[in-house]
């Protein structure tokens, strides 16, 4: 791991389990009387009902239907009605944009700051990262927090009743943790806690971890959700999903996965696709790139395959063109920085070959199954 200072970043607590939304306010009065919560608006009566007799006088929490991006405009918005109420604690409820939002919130105004992600669809709930977008949805850039959330509550019914394509997308955003890290190491780069940090021992083994609960338990927790029940098995892949996805990215850093999903926001193809069904296809293209063991390649695929991940470019949506590969591997290589942790050989020529083998060989996998089954 080089002469880099080691440095290691995440929340001050993570609580998951069961009916957790019900202790609510247990929580927040850790941190003051009064709760302004910011909730997704398409969950808002759900989560209200669960939430509201908790707090049996009013002044002691405010709700707030989150309707918009997650922009500077969303925030004054939010904060200029906040005149009559003097909040102690934030509180987010919701899905990516809802959590961005409020974390940057807090950080603005330096407020205490609770996070309940109700998917477990990527590993942004855990990470001192926002991604600030303008009023009409285009991206602007990363923020990064001087801190991490003061808590992370995760409640496992509220997940398990989420579309199940959710679930799976987080495990593809997880997957790639293990494969990152490993880059990371090799190369000897740095992390996203801080400019010129390396990871700790601990980051790698929880990397590790996380690919090995998404193998053990990937397939049964889907079958869980499918199924409308909680099984230890769900339980782990939330976490996974979750807290070491989350630790294992800020902490050993991304490469050329998440670079992959930079290059596909660039064709209009590809923005119904989930971020984690993106990154899938990236580790794909990842394994490519570095000549990575046929073992490990064709288990990746295995697992990719049983829970329903993309193996091709068609199946993230978007038309394996050349052109379409082109302006994908252009802004990997060239328009992003992630790939520059990857231990090999890099250029845009490169990034083009490994894409369209992926895809090939994603093909080939599919139609291998195909046959098996019939």
């Amino acid at each position: 791991m080089g002469n880099l200072s080691r440095a290691f970043a995440g929340p001050m607590r993570y609580i998951q389990g069961a009916g957790e939304i019900n202790n609510l306010s247990q929580y927040t009065r850790n941190y003051g009387e009064k709760a302004l919560i910011l909730i997704d608006s398409f969950l808002y009566d759900k989560m209200i009902a669960a939430i509201k007799p908790q707090y049996k006088d009013d002044n002691t929490m405010l709700a707030i239907r989150f309707c918009g991006e997650c922009c500077q405009e969303e925030i004054d918005r939010i904060v200029d009605s906040l005149s009559d109420f003097s909040a102690d604690v934030l509180v987010a409820i919701g899905g990516g944009k809802t959590l961005d939002t409020v974390k940057l919130m807090a950080a603005q105004k330096s407020y205490p700051l609770i996070v309940v992600p109700t998917s477990a669809a990527t590993d942004a709930p855990t990470s001192a990262l926002s991604v600030l977008y303008s009023q009409d949805g285009k991206y602007i850039k990363n923020v990064k927090h001087k801190r991490n959330a003061d808590l992370v509550l995760v409640d496992t019914e509220i997940i398990a009743k989420a579309p199940l394509r959710l679930l799976v997308a987080g495990m593809g955003d997880a997957l790639a943790t293990y494969f990152e890290a490993k880059a990371n190491k090799e190369s000897n780069h740095t992390n996203l806690v801080g400019a010129g940090y390396g990871m700790c021992l601990t980051a790698y083994a929880i990397a590790e971890l996380c690919y090995e609960v998404l193998l053990r338990d990937g397939l049964q927790a889907k079958l869980a959700v499918e199924n409308g029940v909680v099984t230890s098995a769900l339980e782990n892949v939330i976490e996974a999903n979750t807290l070491m996805s989350g630790l294992g990215f800020e902490n050993a850093g991304l490469a050329c996965a998440h670079g992959i999903h930079a290059g596909f926001t660039a064709l209009p193809e590809a923005h119904n696709a989930y971020h984690g069904e993106k990154v899938a296809f990236g580790i794909l293209t990842q394994l490519v790139l570095e000549n990575a063991d046929q073992k490990v390649l064709y288990e990746v695929m295995q697992f990719m395959y049983e829970v329903g991940l993309p193996l091709t470019l068609e199946q993230v949506g978007v038309s394996d063109t050349d052109e379409n590969i082109k302006t994908i591997a252009h802004v990997t290589a060239v328009e992003n920085k992630l790939i520059q942790a990857e231990p090999c050989d890099i250029s845009e020529e490169l990034v083009f070959a490994a894409i369209k083998i992926a895809n090939a060989l994603g093909k080939k996998y599919i139609l291998a199954q195909q046959k098996v089954n019939c």
